[in-house]
């Protein structure tokens, strides 16, 4: 039993965002037809690095989904879609506004067909407003939203956070709606309706005060490089074999701990440090005390002196670092599937945790296609197919 058994989705979408939503949603035991282009396919097929001509990331992002291609411009495709639609829980699509409308598949059309649908709408920029009809991509929304300006060092040019952190804040905010959208779907008589979501306001509503302090003391935050501004000692430090160790000492008590544990009873007694506002105005003399002290260490060291007095420290992981933590595998954070030709594969694991109803790796990430028969043969939305697929070509 999953959480999500017998919810059917519909995805429309391509790349990032809209797959993400489809693919924590699959984890959890909703049936995912993934609907992709003939011939090529989902693009993520052939993004970073491939695996016998495909990516390694499509393995994480299409697990648990079934591919079914058609040609959403033709006729035949669009109302194979409107047969699916009519059966479906939630419709996910990522398209520039007003595409699906010139496809016949827009919410309206398909609302008429299932009134008890769910789409979530994943844009750049939302539905509405004055934006609605810019190309919008992750990047975008991350700029707009306030992330980017804020990340880096101070002075220096504003760079990327790493991962698609937009796409994949919007694809969150996503599963979020389509869940409170089933909820009260259950509780009102089975009325469906649509979730609109920009990626500029996924990434501004996680920019915590940014706002609020802009207003009441028009403070402007800049970047701050590895430092957490207004909150201290929280930053990266140096250590002897030039690693570096992250410390969060900005509570209280772990504050007076970290400091007596350095050798700074000095700083753990001031009066004038006992808070966080505080050591703020001081923040530069703590960092500096703090980092003599784990210069003159390796970072492993640090790491086991600062553990064994309570204080939040650990190192900056690497992906080795990952494959080999004990954490990770303790929580199976790190499961393995398999490629076309059946060489194993290591991918992230399932989260959140539910203690009931887990979610699993339950099928591979399908091949182009590789679910068109199964699901053509039928006239309404087709049953799952255990049997193992017998074309491995993608």
């Amino acid at each position: 039993m999953q959480a999500l058994d017998g919810i059917k989705v519909l995805e429309l979408g391509q790349l990032i965002a809209g797959p993400f939503a489809a693919r924590t949603l699959a984890d959890f035991g909703a049936d995912v037809i993934k609907i992709e282009a003939e011939g090529a396919g989902d693009p993520l097929r052939k993004w970073r690095l491939l695996k016998d001509g495909t990516s390694v990331w499509w393995e994480v992002q299409s697990r648990n989904k079934r591919s079914l291609c058609l040609d959403l411009r033709s006729e035949q495709g669009q109302e194979t879609v409107r047969t699916l639609a009519a059966e479906a829980d939630v419709v996910i699509e990522n398209f520039k506004p007003g595409r699906l409308e010139e496809w016949g598949l827009g919410w309206q059309q398909l609302h008429k067909i299932n009134p008890g649908l769910i789409m979530l709408r994943i844009s750049g920029y939302g539905q509405t407003g004055p934006y609605r009809d810019k190309p919008g991509f992750g990047v975008l929304g991350e700029a707009m939203g306030g992330l980017r300006h804020l990340t880096g060092e101070p002075g220096r040019v504003p760079v990327r956070v790493g991962v698609s952190i937009g796409d994949t804040l919007a694809a969150l905010h996503g599963v979020m709606g389509v869940l409170l959208a089933l909820r009260h779907r259950e509780v009102n008589k089975g009325e469906g309706q649509f979730i609109d979501v920009a990626l500029y306001e996924s990434v501004f509503n996680v920019m915590e005060s940014l706002l609020p302090e802009y207003d009441a003391f028009d403070v402007v935050r800049e970047r701050a490089g590895s430092a957490l501004p207004g909150i201290a000692p929280s930053n990266a430090y140096r250590c002897a074999d030039d690693l570096y160790v992250l410390i969060g000492g900005n509570g209280d008590s772990i504050y007076k701990r970290l400091m007596q544990a350095i050798g700074r009873d000095d700083l753990a007694s001031d009066p004038d440090l006992a808070h966080n506002d505080g050591r703020v105005e001081r923040v530069v003399e703590i960092d500096a005390a703090i980092e003599s002290w784990t210069i003159k260490r390796s970072r492993d060291e640090v790491i086991q002196c600062l553990d064994t007095v309570n204080v939040p420290v650990g190192k900056i992981y690497s992906v080795a670092d990952i494959a080999a933590d004990p954490q990770y595998l303790a929580r199976e954070m790190i499961v393995e599937t398999a490629t076309a030709d059946g060489s194993p594969l290591k991918v992230p694991g399932v989260v959140p945790k539910l203690s009931a109803t887990p979610g699993r790796l339950s099928r591979p990430a399908p091949r182009l296609g590789e679910h068109n028969d199964e699901i053509l043969q039928h006239d309404g939305w087709p049953g799952i197919d255990t049997a193992e697929p017998t074309d491995r070509n993608r």
